[in-house]
C-alpha cells in the first residue's frame, strides 16, 4: 500500500487585496485552484501534489505565490458559481481540475491563462481547438484517452471470465461519455459482451439502475470516469457487492473505495505535472504555446480482498502486470 499525505486546502483569497496595495506589482503571483472534487480525501490529496509541484520550483506560499482554493464539490451550480467568484479576484492564472470546472470557467473568462488537469477530452467538450495547438487561453494535461476504455472492458473480461453484460454508469451531465462510448460499443461484441447504458443524476437514479438488474452470473458494473460516480462511489459499490457484480473503475481510489479494480491516470501525477505549466505561463509564456498533454502510463490496481468476496481467482498473470495489490 503507498502512503499519501494528507494537506489541509488553505485559500487565499481574502488577503489578496492587502497584497495588492502592500507590495509592488508582480511580487507575489496569485494562483486560484478550482477543484471539482469535496474537500477530503483523494482532493485533498492532488491539491497536495500541485503545491508540492510549485513548492519544487520555488513558488512558496506566503512568499511569493498565494493560492485561493475553491471546492465544487460535484455540483454544477456551486461550480459554476465558484468560477465567477475566482475570475473576479483577477489572479494571475487558474487551475481547473476536471471537466466542469474546465467548462464553468472557460465560460466565465477568456483573459485570464488557465492550465487544466484530468481532462478526458478537451476538444470534444470545447475546451480547446486542438491538442497540439489549443489557442486561447487554456491548456494543460489530459487523464485519458478514448482507447483506454477497451481495456476496460478486456480487462474485467479478463479477470471475470464469465462476463456477458455490462452496465455502464455515469452522469451525463458532468462525465466525459462521449469519447469512450464508441470504443465501447465497438469492442463489447468482439469479446462477447452485451453493453448496457445507466445514465444516471443522482443517488436514487444509481439504486434503481443496479437495482433493477437481475442478478444474473455474468453480470458486471462499468464506472465511468466522473465526478458524481466519485462522490457516489460508496452506494455503487455496496450495491455491487451485494448482487455479487464484479466492478471495473477508471482510478486508484474507486479500487481502493471497494471496488474490483481500476485501470487509469494518476490524478495527483497529474495535478504535479501541471504545476511546471503554472511556471511557465507565470513567468510569460502563453498558454496558447504549450500543447495539451497526454498521459503516458496508466496504473492498474486490483482489489484482492474485493476478488475474494465476489469468488474471483484472479489470475497470476494479471497480479504480476498490477501496479498496486490491495489485500
Amino acid at each position: 500500500m503507498r502512503r499519501r499525505a494528507f494537506i489541509t486546502a488553505l485559500g487565499g483569497a481574502v488577503a489578496w487585496p492587502v497584497m495588492a496595495r502592500a507590495q509592488q506589482h508582480g511580487a507575489t503571483k496569485r494562483i486560484a485552484v478550482l477543484m471539482g472534487t469535496a474537500e477530503e480525501g483523494d482532493g485533498l490529496t492532488r491539491l497536495a501534489a500541485f503545491r508540492d509541484g510549485l513548492h519544487d520550483l520555488n513558488w512558496v506560499e506566503g512568499r511569493n505565490v498565494s493560492l485561493a482554493v475553491r471546492w465544487g464539490a460535484g455540483n454544477a451550480e456551486r461550480t459554476k458559481a465558484f468560477a465567477t467568484e475566482l475570475v473576479g479576484l483577477a489572479p494571475d492564472i487558474i487551475l481547473a481540475t476536471n471537466t466542469p470546472t474546465a467548462r464553468a470557467l472557460k465560460q466565465a473568462t477568456d483573459r485570464i491563462p488557465i492550465v487544466f488537469a484530468g481532462l478526458a477530452d478537451p476538444i470534444a467538450d470545447g475546451i480547446v481547438t486542438s491538442l497540439s495547438n489549443p489557442q486561447g487561453n487554456i491548456t494543460g494535461f489530459t487523464s485519458f484517452n478514448a482507447e483506454i476504455a477497451g481495456k476496460w472492458l478486456q480487462l474485467l473480461k479478463e479477470i471475470a471470465p464469465g462476463t456477458a453484460r455490462v452496465l455502464a454508469i455515469y452522469n451525463p451531465d458532468t462525465a466525459p461519455y462521449a469519447i469512450f462510448f464508441p470504443v465501447l460499443e465497438t469492442v463489447a461484441p468482439q469479446i462477447a459482451v452485451t453493453l448496457l447504458r445507466a445514465p444516471v443524476r443522482d443517488k436514487a437514479a444509481i439504486e434503481s439502475a443496479i437495482g433493477g438488474l437481475a442478478p444474473e452470473p455474468g453480470t458486471a458494473l462499468m464506472v465511468m470516469p466522473d465526478v458524481f460516480t466519485t462522490l457516489h462511489r460508496d452506494t455503487i459499490f455496496t450495491m455491487a457487492a451485494a448482487r455479487r457484480f464484479p466492478t471495473m473503475c477508471p482510478l486508484r481510489y474507486y479500487a481502493v473505495s471497494g471496488g474490483l479494480m481500476s485501470y487509469g491516470s494518476d490524478f495527483a501525477v497529474l495535478m504535479r505535472q501541471a504545476a511546471p505549466y503554472v511556471d511557465r505561463i507565470l513567468r510569460g509564456e502563453k498558454p496558447r504555446d504549450l500543447p495539451v498533454q497526454e498521459p503516458t502510463r496508466y496504473e492498474l490496481v486490483i482489489n484482492l480482498k474485493t476478488a475474494k468476496t465476489l469468488g474471483l481467482d484472479v489470475p497470476a498473470t494479471l497480479l504480476a502486470r498490477a501496479d498496486e495489490v490491495i489485500e
